[in-house]
């Protein structure tokens, strides 16, 4: 892989993760207003984007066990680490939206 295919690759997972993590945050913020059902529709749309992600990481780590491995970059290292905390924002997200559905339904009752 060159150098421009390897900046393509990082871009494209940055763009993924970065996607993925804003919808999180605004499925949150419509949680918040009590909208769940935009929320979880936020959310599968960030599922898709990670998908998205990892499926570049994927080929990555499949042409690296076809002995066409990459030398990684600094580049490819801060895309890795954008997709890592977007997995883990969309995760904690996921349990503040199920605290807020709880709270909805005690404040209801």
């Amino acid at each position: 892989m060159d150098k421009e295919q390897m900046e393509l690759v990082v871009f494209e997972i940055v763009n993924s993760a970065g996607m993925a993590k804003g919808m999180a945050y605004e499925a949150l913020s419509e949680a918040e207003k009590g909208d769940f059902e935009k929320a979880e529709n936020l959310l599968k749309e960030a599922d898709e984007a990670l998908l998205s992600a990892h499926n570049v990481q994927t080929e990555i780590i499949q042409a690296e066990v076809n002995g066409k491995g990459i030398t990684p970059s600094v580049l490819f290292v801060h895309s890795q680490d954008h997709l890592m905390t977007a997995i883990e924002a969309k995760t904690l997200i996921e349990g503040m939206i199920k605290m807020y559905r709880r709270i909805d339904k005690l404040e209801k009752q």
